[in-house]
């Protein structure tokens, strides 16, 4: 996707001194296609009108959603959102884990009710775990000692998401990308969230999960304890739970989602890595996410 921040002036025909700001999301067609885009859009919407805090479509004057642009690639189409209010905050106070548990909850009450009538991709166990760990064989040549740690990791990890009763989990659309960067807090504590490029049907917990890849990168990079990311993950489960029921179950299954979300975005990285120009998806790459999620597995997972 290409971004690009709009300003309109809050007053006609003046410098833009006092802007309104937007943001104009430009997909990559290798990546979405406009039914897909069609959905994003349709639950951004329905969120919206539903109370939660997310940055939402907006029609232009002819009440069109889409733009076309012809591209070398082909069509590629662009949306215009309103613009997240404020600025990410990467180390969250415990008010700003309150708020992210509250309104994460929020949503999860709206997006577990709705159907789109667009398609959005499914996240099950094969979408997460078994067809990305297949599409990356490829990038293994020479590196078979570390795939075949990730095909038995995950064989492990399809055992024990498949030992809990999930029929009793909460289902819904996920965002599945709910790192700080994906959300902005206000001067006055507001929560905006946005990017819902990912967004899927799939167990809620998938959402949990991926906030707390937040800390685990954090405990990897020395930046807080593991006992200071467990205290401050507390704060935002109790939160959520004020708002919507979780189950122990589900708080146990984390660690296992967690580990799938990470196989996922392998799979993702590898994918597209060619249609960004970028070149980094090589030996040094691989070695360095096999090893992350290897800490996950050694970490979190218990055999």
């Amino acid at each position: 996707m290409f971004y690009l921040r709009i300003w309109k002036s809050s007053q006609p025909n003046t410098p833009c001194s006092l802007p309104a700001q937007y943001i104009f999301k430009i997909y990559r067609d290798a990546h979405r296609k406009l039914e897909e885009i069609k959905g994003e859009v349709e639950l951004l919407t329905l969120l919206h009108q539903g109370g939660a805090n997310v940055a939402y479509p907006l029609e232009d004057l002819h009440g069109d959603t889409f733009q076309s642009f012809n591209a070398a690639e082909g069509i590629r189409y662009g949306v215009l959102f309103t613009y997240a209010p404020g600025e990410v905050k990467s180390e969250l106070n415990d008010s700003q884990l309150h708020t992210l548990g509250v309104e994460m909850a929020k949503l999860h009450n709206l997006s577990s009710r709705l159907e789109l009538s667009h398609y959005r991709k499914e996240f099950n166990l094969n979408t997460m775990l078994s067809a990305p760990v297949a599409q990356i064989r490829p990038a293994f040549s020479g590196l078979e000692t570390e795939y075949d740690y990730l095909t038995e990791t995950c064989s492990i990890v399809i055992n024990k998401i498949n030992g809990f009763d999930l029929s009793s989990f909460g289902y819904g659309y996920c965002h599945y990308d709910f790192l700080p960067k994906n959300f902005h807090f206000d001067e006055n504590g507001k929560i905006t969230f946005f990017d819902f490029d990912f967004t899927g049907k799939g167990y809620l917990v998938n959402d949990l999960a991926s906030f707390y890849a937040h800390y685990f990168l954090s405990v990897l990079q020395k930046k807080v304890t593991q006992k200071e990311a467990d205290r401050a993950f507390g704060i935002f489960i109790e939160s959520y739970r004020t708002v919507r029921p979780l189950s122990d179950a589900e708080v146990k299954s984390i660690p296992y989602f967690g580990f799938a979300w990470w196989i996922f975005y392998f799979g993702f990285h590898y994918e597209n890595f060619e249609d960004w120009s970028n070149f980094f998806f090589g030996p040094r790459f691989i070695k360095e996410r096999v090893g992350w999620i290897k800490k996950w597995f050694d970490w979190y997972i218990s055999v």
